[in-house]
């Protein structure tokens, strides 16, 4: 059978209307493809009845909020070098123990020169300057306590020393007024004041700066030695022996801090 032009067109269309949603589906299936969309630029897929186009999920890209980036900046890694294997560069166990020296420095000065009740003990290592050089009042002088008001010093043994004892004892830190009488030393014990609190708690902030002065002194010294000798040793190994000498400065210097803390609760009460 022959059939006419315009027969062959109205089958052709037929056809073409059949293939139409396959054709549209493999278009919109282009479209959604994230590998063919960056060369697709400006192009619009057509749509074709009765199909819905729904867009490719979006990348999300998830960045650290400020909070996490300064929490992690805190944190920074710990170290622990094993002394033995630096003692060719510097001894990490005397550094330790020149920073406790200082922090027990600290705990000894806090002892004897920052109490709330003067007693007969306190007064012992009041330190006193003679001419002969600086010694301990109760190596000076016998301390005993007359009354709970009154504290007696007995400079018999060293007459000469009465004057530079008594200067010692008002020049303390301890709001006394002492008496002389021949070569006794009269000290009334000082009545317990807010202000008197307050000035020892003072004090104590001057006495927890000079330890942590004294503490960047080890420190600096420490890290001197190691630079004087960082020939033939790599840069990583000085720089770690480096962080460790700052890691314990660090912790001392907590360790003041604490100290501090207690005993101006001490003494504020």
């Amino acid at each position: 059978m022959i059939l006419s032009a315009q027969e062959d067109d109205v089958m052709a269309l037929n056809h073409l209307n059949l293939l139409r949603p396959f054709l549209c589906q493999s278009l919109v299936l282009h479209a959604r493809s994230p590998l063919t969309v960056s060369s697709w630029v400006g192009f619009s897929p057509p749509i074709c009845p009765g199909t819905t186009l729904h867009p490719a999920p979006a990348c999300i890209r998830l960045y650290a909020t400020k909070k996490s980036k300064a929490k992690a900046k805190g944190q920074s890694a710990k170290v622990n070098i094993n002394s033995a294997l630096v003692e060719d560069i510097i001894s990490l166990d005397e550094v330790k123990e020149d920073m406790t020296s200082v922090l027990n420095a600290l705990k000894e000065e806090f002892t004897r020169n920052l109490s709330i009740r003067t007693s007969a003990g306190a007064l012992d290592h009041i330190v006193v300057t003679t001419q002969d050089g600086k010694f301990p009042l109760n190596q000076l002088g016998q301390i005993s306590m007359k009354s709970p008001q009154l504290i007696m010093v007995n400079m018999s043994s060293f007459p000469e020393a009465t004057a530079a004892a008594t200067r010692a004892l008002r020049e303390s830190s301890m709001n006394l007024n002492p008496e002389v009488d021949g070569t006794i030393i009269k000290v009334p014990v000082p009545k317990v004041t807010r202000e008197h609190r307050e000035n020892l708690a003072k004090l104590a902030k001057q006495f927890s700066n000079k330890a942590k002065d004294s503490l960047r002194r080890v420190r600096s010294n420490a890290v001197n030695q190691v630079k004087k000798v960082k020939e033939g040793h790599s840069e990583d190994t000085i720089r770690l022996i480096e962080k460790q000498i700052q890691q314990m400065a660090d912790n001392f210097a907590a360790d003041i801090d604490k100290q501090l803390a207690s005993k101006t609760k001490e003494l504020l009460g």
